[in-house]
C-alpha cells in the first residue's frame, strides 16, 4: 500500500496518474495547501520543503521499513522503477525520457504556475494592476516558447520521449492540457501536435480516473477572511514568516534522521 499525500492540482494528478496507471494501490490522504497541511509536522517529516505531492511505500523498492519520497519527478522514477513499467530499460531510452521529465519540472510547471499567478491570484494581490504586466508577459511568453518546443517534439514522435508512452508523458500532461487556458489561445490552432497529444493522453482510462481523484476537496466556499488567509499562505511566503515554521522543520528532520 503506498499513502499519495495529495491535492488536486497539476502537481497532485501526476502521482494518482501514475499510481492508477501502474495498477498499485494506494490510500489519498488530502494535505489542503490552502488551510495550512503542508507545514504540519507529520507532513514535514516525509517533505521537509512542504510542498506536495509526496508518498510513503509501505512495500517499498529494496524491502525494509516505509520509504517516504517528495518531489512529483522523484515519486514518478520511483514508481517506474518499481513497477517496471513506463521508463525504458536501454539507457538511450531511459535518459531520453529523463531529459524530458527534468525538462517539465524546470521549465513548463514553474512557468505555467508563474503565468497562472500573475494573471489570475496576482489581481488579488497587487495594489496597482501595472505591476502585473511584466509578469504575465514575461512567464506567459515562456508557455508560449515551451508549447513549441513541446509542439516541435511531437511533430515527429507520437509521444514526447519517442514512440513509447513513458512517464515524461504522465508528468507533463497534467500542466500541458492547461496550457490553452493560460496562453488564451486554441492550442488545434496554435500547436496542433500538442494538441494532438493530449487528447491520446487523456483518452487513456487511468489517466481519467487519476484527473478525478480529490474532485470534491476543497469545494466549501470560504469566507472573505479565509480567503485572504488562504493567498496570505500560498503567495506570501517571506523570510519573517518561514522563521515560525524552522522550530516544526527542525523537530521533523530530528525525527526522520
Amino acid at each position: 500500500m503506498i499513502d499519495a499525500h495529495f491535492w488536486p492540482t497539476p502537481n497532485g494528478w501526476k502521482i494518482t496518474i501514475m499510481l492508477e496507471e501502474c495498477g498499485l494501490d494506494y490510500k489519498v490522504i488530502p494535505v489542503d495547501i490552502g488551510g495550512g497541511d503542508q507545514f504540519k509536522t507529520e507532513f514535514l517529516r516525509i517533505s521537509p520543503n512542504n510542498r506536495m505531492p509526496a508518498i510513503v511505500d509501505h512495500d517499498p523498492l529494496g524491502g525494509g521499513e516505509p520509504m517516504a519520497i517528495f518531489e512529483s519527478g522523484a515519486i514518478l522514477e520511483y514508481l517506474a522503477e518499481k513497477t517496471g513499467k513506463f521508463l525504458p530499460a536501454d539507457p538511450r531510452g531511459k535518459y531520453k525520457t529523463l531529459q524530458w521529465v527534468h525538462w517539465q519540472m524546470a521549465n513548463l510547471g514553474p512557468m505555467m504556475g508563474n503565468a497562472n499567478h500573475f494573471k489570475n491570484y496576482g489581481r488579488n494581490l497587487a495594489d496597482d494592476p501595472k505591476q502585473l504586466e511584466y509578469g504575465v508577459k514575461r512567464f506567459v511568453g515562456e508557455v508560449d516558447r515551451l508549447s513549441a518546443v513541446m509542439d516541435a517534439q511531437l511533430s515527429v514522435n507520437e509521444y514526447l520521449a519517442g514512440p513509447e508512452y513513458t512517464i515524461a508523458d504522465i508528468i507533463s500532461y497534467p500542466w500541458a492540457f492547461l496550457a490553452g487556458r493560460t496562453l488564451d489561445e486554441d492550442m488545434s490552432e496554435s500547436f496542433p501536435n500538442v494538441q494532438r497529444w493530449i487528447d491520446q493522453v487523456h483518452a487513456r482510462p487511468a489517466v481519467e480516473t487519476g484527473r478525478r481523484v480529490g474532485r470534491d476537496f476543497g469545494q466549501r466556499k470560504l469566507t472573505e477572511a479565509e480567503e485572504k488567509a488562504r493567498r496570505e499562505l500560498l503567495f506570501h511566503q517571506t523570510t519573517e514568516s518561514n522563521r515560525k515554521f524552522r522550530a516544526v522543520r527542525e523537530a521533523a528532520a530530528q525525527a526522520t534522521a
